[in-house]
């Protein structure tokens, strides 16, 4: 039975990760409700625990080193970090030598050394804790939520329809990697549209010669500092 909704609010319902890529505030700055999908099976090789910055050599990853051992399938809020190493401060020298000639870092860095240094022992908190840093920095407040405290269960397409339902939304903005699997004649069942996000980079001042894109944003907020959130809203 088609629903009727009274208002349009856009729902985005993503994984968590470890001081992600532009286009995740991208998705977030065009949601009205923003959902970590921070339930679902942790991927080793995927976004949760690692990203990348650009260097004087090439972009270089910083790795959150996690407990895998004995833990396959595991979801991604039960995923524990690794402290046997200081990956905290590698990751704070890495940033301050790749972006020493940064406009921003001084403005930047040592909120998010505050941050990292701490003992982190849960990786999700990790991941949204350094979000909400760059979201103050940059500007950015939504509602945000998390697909583990909401009590919704089920399988892939229909559970992030009920997530939808559950917040009255009248669209469902997802990435395009989404297309492969997400069944949307549910949502048009039920009178929701589905957008996809079909993101075109944009192309902002950056250190180290030839523009390189998909890093992680610390490299636009230590690049553009409060600008960024006009760069992350220009319309190409």
């Amino acid at each position: 039975m088609s629903v009727s909704y009274m208002t349009h609010r856009t729902v985005v319902i993503l994984q968590p990760g470890y001081l992600p890529w532009l286009g995740f505030f991208d998705q977030m700055l065009r949601s009205d409700v923003f959902v970590y999908y921070d339930d679902v099976q942790y991927d080793k090789h995927g976004w949760r625990n690692r990203n990348r910055i650009k260097s004087a050599t090439g972009p270089i990853w910083l790795t959150v080193p996690v407990l895998n051992s004995g833990r396959h399938g595991q979801k991604i809020l039960d995923v524990e970090i690794d402290n046997r190493s200081p990956w905290g401060r590698k990751h704070v020298a890495a940033i301050a030598q790749s972006y020493a000639k940064a406009p921003y870092v001084q403005t930047y860095l040592p909120q998010l050394e505050e941050l990292l240094m701490r003992r982190w022992s849960s990786l999700v908190e990790l991941d949204i804790a350094t979000v909400e840093l760059i979201c103050d920095w940059i500007g950015i407040s939504r509602k945000i939520e998390r697909a583990s405290r909401l009590g919704i269960e089920g399988g892939q397409s229909g559970r992030l329809l009920d997530i939808c339902r559950h917040f009255q939304a009248s669209c469902y903005l997802s990435g395009d990697s989404a297309q492969s699997y997400l069944d949307t004649s549910l949502f048009a069942r039920e009178g929701l549209s589905v957008i996809w996000q079909s993101y075109r980079h944009p192309i902002y001042p950056q250190l180290h010669g030839e523009f390189l894109p998909y890093l992680s944003i610390l490299d636009l907020v230590m690049n553009v500092g409060d600008q960024s959130i006009t760069v992350l809203t220009e319309k190409s």
